[in-house]
């Protein structure tokens, strides 16, 4: 049986074997290789960064960057805040267009309504001695020139004998006129020196006459009740009548009616009881018309240059009669301006007083068949004035809730449709109620700059900001708290 045959491979033979200086050469040159390619691609992984990182790492602005020492940095605060309709509703916000105007520097001085001398009140007398038989007006009441106010009945022994001389001497001079005519018709039988006679005694009589009159016209009969004195009905009655007027100056402010359609005077306190007996001169009630009044300011010595200046250069002066229900009355045009600046100073306030004429604003209500009148301004009414000190010319006038203050930076709001964006803005005035604002260029003219609630607008765009002091927290609302979450 033959033997499966064997196949015997055979090795190749090696190479001549490489020297050992030869060997380390190929692995330096592989090694430098290597080298350079992993170079080449870190520097261009470095290069290349901006685009390939935000692909393989996407990450969001809120998200805190790790500084060296391993603690979390802040993101990038933003300053706009997104608000829907139902917080801007919540929020009372309110936008208006920024206009640059002209805005003056002011301080406050306390004041007063006052009645002006001369004008505002009047008491009313008894002409003569007589007994109060009858009240017509009562305190509140209404009261126009002519009204009667009393009605007395007379006592006075004087005015009855002036009545009796006034009947006798007109009947005297009825006399004495006939005398002349029978003197005048025969003619030449009487002398001429009798007929003079005659004329002198008329003249006389005529004199009395009149004198008699004027007397009971300052006791207070009316013109036909002397006449009817003259032909014998003696008065023992009189009425004591509203007086006219005083003389109305020129006040450029328009009144809410006519002087003509309103009441002249109003019944401020009756002084006469019914049944009283009242002498000449006393006085029986007084009366009041509150239609010109006066604002008395009060400001101290050093303010004195002040009020002077405004005197001087012819400004107007603000009056804030703290008003809460205007909207009930017609606006009130008046112009105000200092006409007398006094020129002693209070011992016990250290206060100079200077007035500002006022043209009051009034009603007439009626019930009953009586009319009261109802005044906008009332005798004892606190005031402020606001005297004007320096004038700013070009520059945004908002409301004190219009601007949010942080540290010694200064904020404003402007809105472009529900994203409110936070502008920095230089102050250049504030006070309670008013911030004026610098036209700089950080706010263009006739953006639209929220009017109310910039410190919450504030709060909330550091709420999304994260930059929260430590320690401290803000809710959703904006309001921030000390403690944890």
């Amino acid at each position: 049986m033959n033997d499966p045959a064997v196949i015997v491979l055979e090795r190749p033979p090696d190479p001549a074997p490489a020297s050992r200086p030869q060997r380390l050469l190929v692995r330096l040159v592989k090694v430098v290789t290597a080298l350079a390619v992993a170079a080449g691609v870190g520097v261009g992984g470095y290069v290349t960064r901006d685009r390939w990182v935000p692909a393989l790492f996407p990450a969001t602005k809120s998200e805190p960057v790790a500084d060296t020492d391993g603690h979390a940095e802040p993101a990038a605060p933003s300053e706009q805040v997104l608000l829907s309709a139902q917080a801007q509703k919540n929020l009372r916000l309110t936008a208006r267009p920024l206009k640059a105007e002209t805005f003056w520097k002011t301080i406050s001085v306390p004041g007063m309504v006052i009645d002006r001398p001369g004008y505002s009140d009047r008491g009313v007398v008894a002409p003569v001695t007589g007994i109060v038989s009858r009240i017509h007006k009562v305190a509140g009441d209404a009261a126009r020139p002519g009204d009667v106010l009393f009605t007395l009945k007379l006592l006075s022994e004087s005015l009855h004998l002036t009545q009796t001389d006034l009947f006798k001497s007109t009947q005297d001079i009825k006399l004495a006129e006939a005398q002349k005519k029978r003197l005048t018709a025969s003619a030449g039988a009487v002398a001429e020196a009798r007929v003079i006679e005659v004329d002198n005694q008329i003249t006389r009589l005529e004199v009395a006459t009149k004198a008699y009159r004027q007397e009971l016209l300052n006791r207070g009969l009316l013109p036909e009740q002397i006449d009817g004195v003259a032909e014998g009905k003696f008065v023992s009655e009189i009425p004591i009548v509203v007086p006219a007027r005083p003389a109305t100056p020129t006040v450029p402010a328009p009144a809410a009616k006519s002087p003509a359609d309103l009441p002249a005077f109003e019944v401020q306190e009756v002084k006469a009881e019914l049944g009283q007996q009242v002498q000449a001169g006393q006085t029986l009630c007084l009366l009041a018309n509150h239609k010109l009044l006066a604002v008395e300011g009060r400001a101290f010595r050093d303010e004195s240059p002040l009020v002077e200046r405004v005197v001087k250069e012819g400004w107007p002066v603000e009056v804030d009669f703290g008003e809460e229900s205007a909207q009930d009355w017609p606006a009130h045009g008046q112009t105000f301006r200092v006409t007398y600046i006094a020129n002693s100073i209070d011992p016990d306030s250290r206060t100079f007083r200077f007035l500002l004429p006022l043209d009051n604003q009034s009603r007439a209500v009626e019930k009953d068949g009586r009319t009261q009148t109802l005044w906008r301004f009332r005798p004892g009414q606190r005031v402020r004035l606001l005297v004007r000190v320096e004038k700013l010319d070009n520059v945004f006038v908002l409301p004190a809730e219009a601007v949010a203050r942080e540290g010694a930076e200064t904020y404003v709001f402007r809105q472009n449709g529900d994203v409110f964006d936070r502008k920095p803005v230089q102050l250049v005035y504030q006070d309670k109620t008013t911030a004026v604002v610098a036209d700089d260029g950080s706010v263009p003219p006739g953006v639209y700059v929220a009017q109310t609630g910039a410190a919450q607008l504030n709060r909330m765009v550091k709420a999304q900001s994260g930059t929260v002091p430590s320690g401290f927290h803000i809710h959703a609302d904006g309001s921030v708290h000390m403690g944890k979450h």
